[in-house]
């Protein structure tokens, strides 16, 4: 797994061989930043965001924010072992000043969170995980977005989940197995 792009483009992420986690392919996540970037229905930029990291894992889609100019990413990841790695990568690609990383339940961090507001979302939760949503609804009710956001999800191509009470589809893609979903809080 490597950074596609920006100052750490190159450089190798470590990742966990083990079936809790499932990195984000390199191609899918190309496909998102390209997205990001072009797409006239996306009002957000990533250079100078703040960005909420959630199921983050190793961290490969906020690190790749990071070396495409994000100010500060929010990683929040609950599996030890994934966390464990993840803090490695930040002290490998010497970025540990602009990354905030938390051991936790997600509705923890956020119902403690009141005051930082993000502009980019992204959400990885394992594909099996319809509580996500919860999760999602709960970011929405505590208003931590900025007037300018997106919401990221990565699911699995044949998921059916229902998001229309959480945030307004914009886009949808299907890369191989993997179904990204762009939005904006309702």
């Amino acid at each position: 797994m490597r950074i596609i792009s920006g100052t750490l483009k190159g450089k190798l992420i470590n990742f966990l061989k083990n079936s809790t986690t499932r990195p984000l392919k390199d191609s899918v996540k190309e496909n998102i930043f390209n997205i990001l970037k072009h797409s006239k229905l996306i009002n957000v930029k990533i250079e100078k965001a703040n960005i909420l990291d959630l199921y983050s894992g190793v961290g490969s889609f906020g690190i790749e924010c990071i070396s495409r100019g994000a100010d500060k990413v929010t990683f929040i990841e609950q599996d030890k072992n994934a966390f464990n790695m993840l803090k490695k990568n930040m002290i490998y690609l010497s970025i540990n000043n602009q990354v905030n990383i938390l051991n936790n339940k997600i509705e923890n961090i956020v119902t403690q969170n009141k005051k930082t507001k993000y502009s980019i979302f992204f959400f990885d939760p394992p594909f099996a995980d319809k509580e996500f949503i919860q999760n999602l609804n709960l970011i929405k009710k505590n208003n931590l977005f900025k007037t300018k956001h997106i919401v990221i999800i990565h699911r699995e191509k044949k998921s059916k989940d229902s998001l229309e009470n959480s945030i307004n589809v914009l886009i949808t893609k299907i890369y191989g197995r993997s179904k990204i979903i762009f939005g904006i809080f309702n």
